[in-house]
């Protein structure tokens, strides 16, 4: 439990947000489920399962939801979040939607009043976000964000280490073209910045497994996904999903240069596109991001620990 000291201020200016997650791709997504979760200013409105593709899995959606679940009920917070099934796979084609709850989600918040935007952030691919501007097109139209952790250098000479085309785009550029050739806004976080948020096994070992059952499992979750997918010897990890949360909680914690529109090619490469202008990050600050996320956990072990003991303290009289 939060003591009100922390929240009180906070509640009474929150920013209605949505997470889509592809969260058992990798070990990132959850620290920026988590993060998002355990922040007071941030009202998440839901959490959308995303998939990621089918080169390891048949099943990637639906093991992305159960990988919410359990972050959700590591925090307590069954049934004060809305969980939705995204996308069970990229869109066919640029004109026809994946259906699913998820982007029916999407449609909701983004037709509902309230103050300030809507920020959707997309930690995968866009199938959820590219299916509701399908089925209701007039949602490009209100105050909606996308910010979208995804996509590749936009300079050429720049060869960053790697698949190509870039993990998330790769996974529908379909739907990416449908989201960018809207005119809905986007704040897009390129491969070229969202790989510079790596935190090392000896920072994690201080700062996230020390705090309860919860930091045990994001550290653990981190070591047995490197060990599996990596075949040279690691002891880091990029949280490379967490910007998304970052410019949600402090949009001002980025600097963004304005691009004109572009779309994918089917290698992923940029094109001319035929939507707006864009925001694309090109810088994070990456102190303010990890610290902030390692001190609310480290808040939330401690709140967890007080609770306990003070109902131990309730059932042993």
């Amino acid at each position: 439990m939060t003591p009100p000291e922390r929240t009180a201020s906070a509640l009474s200016r929150r920013r209605r947000v949505i997470v889509d997650t592809d969260a058992r791709n990798e070990a990132d997504d959850q620290f920026a489920i988590v993060h998002a979760l355990l922040s007071p200013t941030l009202d998440v409105r839901g959490l959308v399962a995303a998939h990621f593709g089918t080169q390891r899995t048949q099943t990637s959606m639906l093991e992305s939801r159960v990988e919410i679940d359990l972050l959700v009920g590591m925090l307590g917070r069954e049934g004060r979040v809305a969980v939705a099934n995204g996308g069970a796979h990229a869109l066919p084609d640029e004109q026809t939607p994946v259906d699913s709850d998820g982007a029916r989600l999407i449609i909701s918040e983004a037709l509902a009043d309230g103050d300030g935007p809507l920020f959707i952030g997309f930690l995968g691919p866009l199938t959820d976000m590219a299916s509701a501007i399908l089925l209701e097109p007039s949602i490009i139209d209100r105050d909606v964000v996308v910010i979208w952790i995804g996509g590749g250098a936009y300079d050429p000479d720049v060869v960053p280490l790697g698949s190509s085309p870039e993990f998330n785009l790769k996974n529908d550029i379909a739907a990416a073209n449908v989201v960018f050739d809207s005119g809905i806004t986007v704040w897009q976080v390129p491969s070229t910045i969202y790989r510079l948020l790596s935190v090392g096994y000896a920072e994690l070992r201080r700062k996230v497994e020390p705090h309860g059952e919860l930091g045990r499992y994001l550290v653990r979750q981190i070591v047995e996904f490197n060990d599996a997918h990596h075949k040279v010897p690691i002891e880091s990890r990029s949280l490379g999903d967490s910007p998304a949360i970052g410019l949600m909680l402090e949009p001002w914690s980025g600097v963004f240069r304005r691009q004109k529109p572009v779309r994918f090619a089917p290698d992923g490469s940029y094109v001319e596109g035929r939507g707006g202008d864009i925001l694309v990050l090109e810088t994070v600050d990456t102190r303010f991001l990890l610290e902030d996320m390692f001190a609310k956990l480290a808040e939330f072990a401690e709140d967890t620990a007080a609770t306990d003991s003070a109902v131990d303290g309730e059932v042993s009289k």
